[in-house]
């Protein structure tokens, strides 16, 4: 006969059990400690206080509007509302290759800012660098459908696109087919 193990470690066994599924499921990587958002770069883009010194975290896996872009501001004040001043959890992927952490934000409420922003209708999901993200995918093509933010208008120029004729020193349309 086997040993039975005291229900009050049994208990502790499963809440361990639960707490290490929870962290894994869809194979994501676990949330960090909490930091606090210092400033608010534009609509993607924010810094944290990591160790003391300001990190910039750029959203995983969405775009938003550049400035200048319709909506860019828009985009830059809906995530400083959300977050600016604020404790947020990072659910980091690595760095880009300017250095920033790449991270989901995850609100003191538990939303993800990078959802937020596309249900919102204020961010493309990034297909080239996030293909796996299939919730930003059903979230833009929900707030394409609604024509909420950006959507509304059926020419918006993505800021992939946008940033491209920048670097090319040549003046970037605002919508599709103003050239």
């Amino acid at each position: 006969m086997r040993p039975r193990l005291p229900r009050r470690r049994t208990t502790v066994l499963a809440a361990l059990l639960l707490l290490v599924l929870a962290g894994c499921r869809r194979g994501l990587p676990p949330p960090s400690q909490g930091y606090r958002v210092v400033r608010v770069l534009d609509g993607d883009t924010i810094e944290v206080l990591k160790d003391g010194r300001p990190a910039r975290v750029r959203l995983y896996g969405i775009d938003t509007p550049e400035r200048g872009q319709p909506f860019g501001n828009a985009a830059r004040r809906f995530t400083g509302e959300q977050c600016f001043g604020r404790t947020v959890l990072l659910r980091e992927y690595g760095a880009d290759r300017y250095g920033r952490i790449l991270a989901e934000v995850i609100l003191p409420d538990g939303r993800v800012l990078n959802q937020e922003l596309v249900r919102a209708g204020l961010a493309w999901w990034y297909r080239e660098y996030a293909p796996e993200a299939r919730e930003l995918e059903r979230l833009e093509r929900e707030a394409r459908a609604a024509r909420r933010g950006l959507w509304a208008d059926p020419r918006a120029v993505p800021p992939w696109e946008y940033r491209r004729y920048q670097g090319a020193g040549t003046q970037a349309p605002l919508r599709r087919g103003d050239r």
